[in-house]
């Protein structure tokens, strides 16, 4: 009989792959892979805020809530900094430097809060924020993962092709009548939101690979859109999948070994590809 918490990771995995699979080709085309660096810091901060509001208020569950919701601020920061004129690489470096320095404050705080309050449930939380222990995720974690993985699937789904108009021709959408800084608020927050519900199964360590990679491998194999879409998703399902499986045997964090496949996987093709 398959343990519990194994067929927990499974579930997670597949809504992960399918989250992921869908995201990083539009990282990759609209060149984002920048945006997911600030994500780390935004996630981080978003923790470590959290658990100073868990053990003040004694509800763990804040953990995640609170760094979805500073995570979201954040890029609406950057998308703002965007719309008055600053490069995407301005806007989001300037909006990073500025969180690292609340982690760091931060930090400082949780360590005081501490020294005072009971914080050993908070053990398993630092360790699936920082490594992605998919293992570690609970029931209730897994629900909430599913139920808001599914709606922001459903959305990223419906507005797919503006998406990808946005990334090809953004002047083109403006022609058409449609607003260009909107649907980049949009995806951006979209962005924000997957970040913060994966990062406990992904880790904030291998974040930015597991959200780049799948969509340059895609690309590098075709440039039909419907191949792309069908590769990306294809590695990360199995990439995820055979991660939890390793990891179940080898006892290593499920999302070293992912980074680790999809790394391979991505040197292999770029060797096959310069020759």
């Amino acid at each position: 009989m398959i343990p519990e918490f194994i067929l927990r990771a499974l579930l997670a995995s597949v809504m992960v792959s399918v989250l992921l699979g869908f995201l990083s080709p539009l990282i990759n085309t609209k060149g984002l892979a920048f945006l997911t660096h600030a994500l780390f810091h935004a996630l981080l901060f978003g923790a470590v805020l959290g658990m100073i509001l868990a053990l003040l208020l004694n509800s763990y569950s804040l953990v995640l809530l609170v760094a979805l919701a500073v995570t979201i601020a954040v890029v609406l920061t950057i998308a703002e900094l965007e719309k008055i004129g600053f490069t995407p690489d301005s806007a989001v470096g300037i909006t990073a430097s500025f969180v690292a320095g609340l982690t760091v404050l931060g930090f400082g705080v949780l360590y005081k809060v501490m020294a005072t309050r009971p914080y050993f449930p908070l053990t398993e939380n630092i360790v699936s924020y920082l490594t992605g222990d998919i293992f570690l995720i609970s029931l209730d974690d897994l629900v909430l993962l599913v139920a808001g993985g599914t709606a922001i699937f459903f959305t990223l789904l419906f507005l797919y092709r503006d998406f990808l108009y946005l990334s090809f021709d953004p002047e083109g959408v403006e022609s058409y009548g449609g607003n260009a800084r909107a649907y980049l608020m949009v995806l951006y927050v979209l962005v924000g939101a997957i970040g913060a519900l994966i990062v406990q199964t992904v880790g904030l360590i291998t974040l930015q690979v597991v959200a780049v990679l799948p969509g340059a491998i895609a690309l590098m194999v075709s440039n039909d859109l419907r191949k792309v879409l069908a590769v990306s998703l294809f590695t990360t399902l199995t990439v995820q999948l055979s991660s939890v499986v390793l990891a179940y045997y080898t006892a290593i964090p499920p999302s070293g070994i992912a980074t680790v496949i999809l790394g391979a996987i991505y040197g292999l093709l770029l060797a096959r590809w310069r020759s």
